[in-house]
């Protein structure tokens, strides 16, 4: 495939749906070698895409903003790749692309105008990598690779570092990192609270030394502090605190992440770290849990495919379910528990007869 000087892709969505994208950028960048590519998406999330080695240049744009962009200077960019639904950026990048790639916007006078207009694959009919892939491979780009993408930068790396040296006390082993909370509109997604603090039990049962690390933002304030609370002595509540990246960049540093299906939780799928992650049955890790990740533990609500609706409770996921994923992905890890250190001989294993299964590869 003849390489394009400049491509464009724009993508203003969550974080989540930000970074599902990224194994399409990585396709268009491998098919495109030596391209200038420029990824703009929201304002408070595009920045998920900075430092990767496949991209160039990222900025913002939202649909309004998009509305007054493009109408000087001719075509700036060879190929555009435009995810989502908003017409206002669909034109945006017919304004400034010379070729440009979109679903189907139901439009047709505007559909006529792509050069490749694709049919949407059907709702939750594949796992969200391979529907982000229709675009490059509408015009014959291969995948290359189905992991997310996310970089920490050398000076993040540093950050973290001092940060940990001067937040936890001597001898925390393993760290461990909590979300305990997705956004508002998607709330049903979270588990209880109760469920959390239960883990974290017996976490410190058989971890006495296990330091956590709570995440979140201002919105689960009440949830956060409450949770730290409990657990005075060995949590740390970060909640409200730093930025998308400080997040990550600490994130990059745990032993063991354990979080609801949120923007965060993506991010930890980007890492190649080990990761618990807790699904609503509408939405089950078969769709949206991280590809070709080497220690990730999903944990589905047991009517995951069985005609769940959004007022299915994730209470029904028993404490117990989530806690043999977790003591997997630890003894993956090389964390040894207490009773494995006075008993090798009696190590725990996990029994997932209830779960998706262990580590997905």
């Amino acid at each position: 495939m003849t390489s394009a000087l400049r491509i464009l892709v724009i993508n203003v969505s969550r974080i989540g749906d930000t970074l599902l994208a990224t194994p399409a950028i990585r396709a268009l960048a491998e098919a495109f070698p030596g391209a200038h590519l420029t990824c703009l998406g929201h304002p408070k999330r595009v920045e998920v895409l900075d430092h990767l080695p496949f991209v160039q240049r990222i900025g913002a744009i939202t649909k309004y903003r998009a509305f007054w962009l493009g109408r000087l200077g001719g075509k700036r960019y060879d190929w555009a790749f435009v995810y989502g639904f908003d017409r206002a950026l669909v034109k945006y990048a017919l304004r400034v692309a010379a070729k440009v790639v979109a679903f189907r916007q139901g439009d047709p006078a505007i559909d006529a105008r792509l050069y490749r207009a694709v049919t949407p694959p059907e709702f939750q009919s594949d796992h969200a990598v391979p529907m982000q892939l229709a675009l490059p491979a509408a015009i014959g780009a291969a995948p290359a690779g189905l992991r997310l993408a996310y970089r920490v930068s050398e000076e993040e790396k540093v950050w973290a570092q001092n940060t940990l040296k001067h937040l936890l006390p001597a001898g925390c082993k393993p760290l461990i990192g909590l979300q305990v909370a997705s956004f508002p509109t998607k709330a049903f997604r979270d588990w209880p609270l109760e469920h959390f603090i239960a883990l974290c039990e017996r976490i410190r049962a058989h971890y006495p030394h296990a330091h956590f690390l709570i995440f979140g933002g201002p919105l689960e304030k009440e949830r956060t502090e409450a949770l730290h609370r409990r657990f005075p002595e060995c949590s740390s509540l970060l909640a409200g605190r730093l930025t998308l990246r400080q997040t990550a960049a600490l994130m990059d540093r745990l032993d063991l992440y354990i979080g609801v299906d949120t923007g965060p939780t993506h991010i930890m799928g980007s890492l190649h770290r080990p990761l618990v992650a807790l699904f609503h049955p509408t939405s089950p890790s078969r769709l949206l849990g991280p590809l070709e990740h080497p220690c990730f533990y999903p944990v589905d609500h047991p009517l995951a495919g069985k005609g769940a609706t959004f007022d299915t409770p994730m209470a029904d996921i028993g404490v117990e379910a989530v806690w043999r994923q977790v003591a997997a992905a630890l003894a993956q890890s090389g964390q040894p528990s207490q009773s494995a250190m006075l008993n090798p001989e009696n190590t725990e294993t996990s029994n997932n007869d209830d779960l998706t299964g262990g580590p997905s590869k």
